[in-house]
């Protein structure tokens, strides 16, 4: 059974390789280690050690601590901290590079997400 903070983790480090277009492949091969193993840490499955995680937030650009934001969240509420198709969609518009485009692609969203049907 996997351990809520190494799945949380897991989650985190997932959710910013496909927000940075990364493969698993891409970030094992910067770590040395099997695309395999990067899915078990993905899925909280092995425990991803201190050095390795320093290794991982160097690769993506962000501090260690970055790993741990939102834990107590996640503790609280048992939710996901960012679903697979969430992650994949806030990496196809972090490639958009017109600022004006982006926000009109924002409201859309918010309107889609707020819109209440007729009764």
């Amino acid at each position: 059974m996997s351990h809520p903070v190494d799945e949380h983790v897991g989650k985190k480090l997932k959710n910013l390789r496909v927000l940075r277009g990364l493969t698993q492949t891409d970030v094992a091969k910067g770590l040395d280690i099997s695309f395999q193993q990067v899915q078990k840490y993905e899925l909280g499955r092995n425990r991803i050690s201190a050095s390795k995680l320093f290794e991982i937030s160097r690769i993506l650009d962000v501090p260690p601590s970055y790993f741990f934001d939102g834990l107590n969240e996640v503790e609280e509420t048992g939710g996901p901290v960012l679903d697979e198709e969430t992650a994949r969609i806030a990496s196809v518009i972090s490639k958009i590079t017109d600022e004006r485009l982006k926000t009109q692609i924002r409201s859309f969203i918010d309107a889609v997400a707020n819109y209440k049907p007729a009764a």
